[in-house]
């Protein structure tokens, strides 16, 4: 039934009959009915003429898409690859070209809500052309620039839920920008206030934005509305490459524009010919340029000239200190050259200069004898000429940035060149270096943005002004003055906190030297950014010279390295083990009610580079609205240290677990010790159990400024790190076990964070050497740690040391042989005398006795005993073994004698 009703209306709606060529018609799907059905119908190209047309055909699904990279081939119903040089999206529908505004795209300006009187309704609301609001730049269009509230309108119908997204730069918060969706009835549709109002980009950076749509009609809003009335430029709202999935079928591939191509068949995408190529619409492939002539840069439609270099086409520029300390002037082509040198009155680079003694260091800084400039250590100051000096007693190092000499770049300064229609400037540098200021380099375009940017971690005053100003932190102050043959801009913002980035101040024309002061009104990190810009009525500029001077820019952030002198030792700790956050959950806690709760807290022990990254985030309230310290009091709190109410899923009949209350407990970190008490803070050791006697806690201090009814001036933490080798490197946190809650007065929070990581990095002190046995002529010596190892990182133990060795000289062994043959020798004449002994008393017996028998003693010829005598009774020495000695035998002898 339904063929035969769309059949007839088919031919009633065609009259003349006669025969078609597929070359004369072309295929087209009916609107889908309830059923989600369709036909495939013939449509002639010139209409009034039916006859010969195929007959209609049931058509595919109405949800039914192609892949990326395919497209729908109607005869057949079949989904194909796109062909080499052209690109499908499938189900989408991608805007990228922007030479002038798109079919279905429409504009609408009304006036500001703050407009006095009903000022300007009469030349705002109404519909204006887009020379009046939003302006096609070839690459991305630029929203409007007066106080009008101008909206881009393009009404998409979607056959099955999709998504929009577009790539945005959006700098300037002195303009609103928000993007919603309406549908056919006009009524908005429901989305999160984060998907409405827009974030702020980065200058020079491009950010995404993406919705989910429904199926059906979608109305898209993009708004920009100017809050800052008066005569103060504003940077506009750009908007490019605007991608919508979910549309119907897509019958054809679209082409790649002029400078892009696509080598392989079924792309979803086309790609930018690089450098020196070019490209006309629909290419598979790059032309190459004739470099010796022309140039093109990256993603071009047709190479250009090669122009005869001139000044502007090199800049001047100082080598940097060699050993000698001395430098030179040097010049040299902008990178990529693309002037010719060799082109009828070109110029040609003026010669280096002669070399010179390099400029002496930048306050704060000395040179130690090398081409070098050194920071000064800790407690001492140097004018950059002379050594660094200590303070005179009573007074203090004012720390700071301050810049007089441009040599070459310092270490936290970088430079680059924005394009905001390709996000780079061909690897231009943005400022060069020029001896005693800093200049901008030479942009391409009129869309080039030359940017230097300044990190700062931190700022804090010294402690002789502290407190004399309660909303001073510092002060920026530098010179520059621009020179410029055409229209110009120069920018100067900050990002605290990584937030955003504010233009403070803008300078537009040629500028006489002069000098700009900001002030800094909180304690954060921050980057300065100084952007230098041609306008698009610019043609020319000559010369840009910019110089920096700061003044007063104190460091202030824990970068995780402690050093500590403890016992005659130096304790040097490395905590970037424990720089992510850590948490702990403790509780749980009851209400009245009987509701079950408990607290959690993330601690960010060092932050990174001074930026609170311990977050407690809140999923009851779903609105965000960021604080003035960069937290998120509705959705999330940032901090070093924040604590966060838990009631889990079970404690109320939840399905999830509900997190709220959050609220910073440390915003500013105060300092690293291990003293008890900081600026006012004190910890309780007592409250955890005692520490090493060998290596002390050290203590973070931490203070939150924001004040209660209870904490008067505010709250404090305090978290004690303790070396404890058998933890592991990330630890374990607790609270005092006396007061539950992390505080005990409700104002100062105390954490204990044992962890290996606290330990201090080992050293020599840590090990000791064994040495072994000397084995064959050779000795090894191991290295072992002291136990218990109270250390970690740092040293490692030295390998096995092997050392020859003898085990007994040859002289000893010498004088042992000597000493044992001494002995042996002596040993032997011991018995040899002893046996004469025993001889001359046999014969001294005998003697006696006979004496004895015959009364008396006759003379002794001689008192040797003759050779051969008593021979023949030596057997009988043993009858006497067991008489008188012979020494009480001669006193016998001796006294009857007498």
């Amino acid at each position: 039934m339904t063929h035969g009703f769309i059949k007839a209306c088919y031919n009633l709606f065609y009259c003349t009959c006669c025969l078609f060529s597929q070359a004369d018609y072309y295929f087209q799907y009916t609107e889908c009915d309830s059923t989600g059905s369709r036909w495939r119908v013939a449509i002639p190209l010139n209409p009034g003429e039916c006859s010969g047309l195929p007959e209609p055909v049931q058509g595919t699904d109405c949800t039914f898409s192609c892949k990326a990279g395919e497209f729908l081939e109607m005869s057949a119903q079949e989904c194909t690859q796109c062909a080499s040089g052209t690109y499908s999206l499938g189900s989408g529908l991608r805007l990228d070209e922007w030479d002038d505004i798109p079919p279905g795209f429409s504009s609408l300006a009304t006036s500001p809500d703050n407009a006095p009187n009903g000022q300007n309704a009469s030349t705002c609301s109404r519909s204006v052309p887009f020379e009046e609001s939003w302006v096609a730049q070839g690459s991305y269009l630029e929203s409007n620039r007066d106080e009008c509230t101008v909206s881009l309108i393009y009404t998409v119908h979607l056959k099955k839920p999709g998504s929009v997204s577009f790539d945005y730069q959006y700098v300037d918060n002195s303009i609103f920008f928000e993007f919603f969706i309406q549908n056919d009835q006009c009524q908005e549709m429901d989305q999160d206030s984060n998907k409405k109002w827009i974030k702020l980009t980065t200058h020079g950076e491009w950010g995404t934005h993406s919705v989910n749509l429904n199926s059906g009609t979608n109305i898209l809003y993009w708004r920009t509305t100017r809050v800052t009335l008066g005569s103060k430029a504003v940077k506009p709202v750009l908007l490019k490459n605007i991608r919508i999935e979910g549309v119907a079928y897509t019958s054809e591939c679209f082409p790649c524009k002029p400078g892009m191509f696509s080598r392989t068949p079924g792309s979803s995408s086309c790609e930018p010919c690089p450098r020196d190529t070019y490209s006309g619409r629909g290419a598979s492939s790059c032309t190459p340029c004739n470099t010796k002539t022309h140039y093109a840069s990256e993603g071009s439609a047709m190479c250009k000239s090669r122009p005869p270099c001139s000044k502007k086409d090199y800049i001047q520029t100082y080598s940097t200190c060699d050993k000698d300390g001395k430098t030179q002037v040097i010049y040299k082509w902008v990178e990529p050259q693309i002037c010719l040198a060799a082109a009828a009155g070109a110029v040609t680079l003026p010669p280096s200069g002669q070399r010179e003694p390099c400029p002496p260091c930048n306050p704060g800084f000395y040179n130690n004898g090398t081409a070098t400039c050194s920071p000064c250590p800790p407690g001492t100051y140097s004018d950059g000429v002379k050594a660094c000096q200590p303070c005179p007693a009573g007074t203090e190092p004012v720390l700071g940035y301050e810049y007089k000499w441009w040599n070459v770049l310092p270490a936290n300064m970088k430079t680059s060149c924005f394009n905001v229609a390709n996000n780079n400037c061909d690897g231009l540098n943005g400022w060069e270096v020029a001896g005693d200021h800093v200049q901008s380099g030479a942009g391409r375009s009129d869309n080039d943005y030359l940017i230097l940017t300044l990190t700062v971690p931190g700022f804090k005053l010294p402690v002789s002004v502290r407190g004399a100003s309660d909303s001073e932190y510092g002060r920026i102050t530098f010179e520059f003055d621009t020179s410029c043959s055409a229209d110009c801009e120069f920018y100067f913002m900050t990002d605290v906190n990584r937030r955003s980035t504010n233009v403070i101040e803008s300078w537009e024309g040629s500028k006489s030297k002069q000098s700009y002061t900001h002030i800094m009104t909180e304690d954060s990190s921050v980057a300065l950014t100084w952007a230098f810009q041609r306008t698009s009525q610019a043609s020319d500029v000559s010369t840009n010279t910019f110089t920096l001077t700061l003044i007063k820019i104190i460091v202030c952030f824990s970068d995780c390295l402690f050093t500590y002198t403890h016992q005659n030792r130096t304790l040097q700790y490395d905590f970037s083990a424990l720089t992510s956050a850590g948490s702990i959950m403790n509780g749980p806690s009851f209400t009245a009610k009987g509701t079950k709760y408990y607290h959690l807290f993330n601690i960010s022990l060092c932050g990174a580079e001074g930026h609170k990254s311990a977050v407690c985030r809140d999923n009851v309230t779903n609105l965000p609205n960021e604080d003035a310290e960069g937290g998120q009091l509705g959705s999330s709190v940032e901090a070093f240290l924040c604590q966060s109410t838990i009631i889990p899923s079970d404690g109320r009949g939840l399905r999830t677990a509900l997190s709220s209350q959050s609220i910073s407990l440390a915003d500013t970190f105060q300092g690293a010790t291990v003293e008890k008490s900081l600026n006012g803070i004190s910890t309780r050791p007592e409250l955890f159990p005692s520490a090493s006697e060998r290596i002390p806690d050290v203590h973070f201090f931490y203070r939150s400024t924001q004040f209660t009814t209870s904490c008067p001036r505010g709250r404090n933490a305090v978290v004690s790190l303790r070396c404890n080798p058998e933890k592991t490197m990330r630890g374990d946190l607790s609270v005092p076990s006396e007061c539950p809650a992390g505080t005990c007065d409700g104002c100062t929070f105390h954490f204990l964070w044992e962890s290996s990581s606290a330990c201090p990095r080992c050293t020599a002190v840590d090990y000791h050497a064994i040495e072994g046995a000397c084995k064959a002529g050779v000795q090894d010596t191991v290295f072992v740690w002291t136990e218990p190892r109270l250390c970690t990182g740092g040293l490692t133990l030295p390998p096995k040391r092997t050392s020859p060795c003898e085990a007994v000289d040859f002289w000893l062994k010498v004088g042992a042989g000597l000493g044992a043959f001494c002995a042996i020798l002596l040993v032997s004449l011991t018995c040899y005398f002893w046996k004469k002994n025993k001889k001359l008393e046999y014969k001294y017996s005998k003697l006696v006795m006979s004496a004895n028998k015959e009364c008396e003693l006759p003379a002794a010829d001689s008192c040797a005993i003759m050779e051969g005598e008593g021979d023949e009774n030596e057997e009988e020495v043993v009858v006497y073994a067991n008489k008188s000695s012979l020494l009480a035998k001669l006193k016998a002898v001796a006294t009857k004698v007498s």
